[in-house]
């Protein structure tokens, strides 16, 4: 019963660790749109431009980085 209860717990965790990844790429990626448009619009785009601020990336990853952890494998024995 407390393996199981334990069990639980850790995937509980990960599903708050996963929930919070996803919550902090929301607010980068806005971040970043936020600073693309602010640097094509004037007058920033004339300091983003004399500065050389360039527009900045979206997080982005790919489909086999999205892939669910398979834990079973990791507890096996």
């Amino acid at each position: 019963m407390k393996a199981n209860q334990a069990f639980q717990h850790l995937q509980q965790r990960i599903t708050d660790l996963e929930q919070a990844i996803s919550d902090r790429r929301e607010i980068y990626n806005e971040a970043v749109n936020i600073n693309n448009v602010r640097i094509d619009t004037l007058p920033e785009s004339l300091i983003a431009s004399r500065y050389g601020f360039l527009p900045a990336h979206l997080l982005h990853f790919e489909a086999e980085q999205k892939t669910d952890v398979n834990m079973k494998a990791l507890f096996q024995t």
